[in-house]
């Protein structure tokens, strides 16, 4: 893997990682400013996507055209959608399905996007390993978590919408971007991997929680991404 492409949702947590880039050099397409240069030895492109599904995968294709990334890492925050997963936990994907997207009325099951003969996008396995070890190394004082996450464009702050798509979903953590990038990356066969910070439960709580934990769940997720480019 020669040049990594690291997509952030959030000016946020991009700022902190260029902060920590050397050799910056800048490029602007989509009104969306790639930042090229190393992070901790490896060769990356930095870019914030801005929000939601359509703003990620633009972005993604981006770095798979332009770019020629070896691999995408999409850091960011998430809901948690399971009891055990606690504000300020990390969770990293074994695989991203979009739960908005609904075709059950053509034969389809409920999340699966018709004629991609998959449902949900595997992530890399050496790249979920690789990420887990970096942050049990990192972040000791946090679980980290691997399993489905969850992409709609929808920010779930009710309790009653969170367990409807926990039960149906098996996923781990509910957010707005990651399953769009990793639709991209699995059409351009470009291994992939999505980190989430817990930042709330994705419940009525969740608009309270969210500005109180954002900047800790950045920094664990900052400190995730500049160990893994070292491993890789």
């Amino acid at each position: 893997m020669k040049r990594i492409g690291i997509i952030g949702a959030m000016e946020e947590e991009v700022e902190m990682l260029k902060e920590k880039m050397d050799s910056e050099k800048v490029i602007k397409k989509a009104s969306m400013e790639f930042h090229q240069g190393a992070l901790n030895g490896k060769q990356v492109v930095v870019v914030r996507s801005g929000i939601g599904k359509v703003n990620a995968g633009i972005c993604a294709q981006i770095l798979a055209d332009v770019f020629q990334v070896d691999a995408i890492i999409n850091t960011g925050i998430a809901g948690s959608l399971q009891a055990e997963i606690n504000i300020g936990d990390l969770v990293i994907s074994t695989d991203a399905l979009q739960h908005d997207m609904d075709a059950r009325e053509f034969g389809y099951e409920r999340g699966q996007i018709p004629r991609m003969g998959v449902l949900s996008f595997p992530a890399d396995e050496r790249l979920v390993a690789a990420a887990k070890a970096s942050c049990e190394k990192v972040n000791p004082e946090i679980s980290v978590f691997t399993g489905r996450v969850v992409t709609g464009d929808q920010f779930i702050a009710s309790r009653q919408v969170k367990e409807e798509i926990k039960g149906w979903s098996r996923g781990l953590c509910t957010e707005m971007e990651g399953g769009a990038i990793a639709q991209v990356a699995w059409l351009n066969q470009i291994p992939f991997v999505i980190l989430r910070a817990i930042s709330d439960k994705a419940d009525d709580s969740a608009t309270m929680d969210y500005p109180t934990f954002e900047k800790q769940a950045i920094l664990h997720s900052v400190r995730l991404v500049e160990d893994l480019m070292g491993s890789l």
